[in-house]
């Protein structure tokens, strides 16, 4: 069911019930002449009461529209500073893990020429083995 369906049911039933209500006083009163400061009619009392409930039925509708409004905003910013901070938390990641790579692979290189230089003094005939010897 919609909203506007709710909202504009309770105005369906209250008129349905005034017309019956019109139409028995109808049949079992004789109608006079109405002086000019006499009480509204039945008839004028079921158009105000729906006019007045077009009218709230409006207040409200506007009420919701204002509040859809200022809840999507503040989804929107909540949304753009997550996003915002999960950008920076992963840019922050990625420069951590390339310093880390960074890091091990001159550590390896590092490694590599200290295993080939200490190959090298053992092996007869390289420039090594000669630096060793003096």
């Amino acid at each position: 069911m919609t909203t506007s369906f709710v909202r504009t049911l309770p105005v369906v039933l209250a008129l349905a019930l005034a017309s019956i209500g019109v139409s028995a006083v109808a049949q079992t009163t004789a109608p006079a002449a109405t002086p000019a400061t006499a009480e509204p009619t039945t008839t004028e009392k079921v158009k105000e009461a729906g006019s007045n409930a077009v009218d709230a039925t409006k207040r409200t509708t506007k009420k919701a529209v204002n509040a859809t409004e200022r809840g999507t905003k503040k989804a929107w910013s909540a949304t753009k500073k997550t996003t915002k901070k999960a950008t920076t938390a992963t840019k922050n990641a990625a420069v951590k893990t390339g310093d880390a790579v960074e890091t091990a692979g001159h550590k390896t290189a590092d490694g590599m020429r200290s295993t080939g230089k200490a190959i090298g003094e053992k092996v007869p005939g390289t420039a090594e083995n000669e630096a060793a010897k003096k």
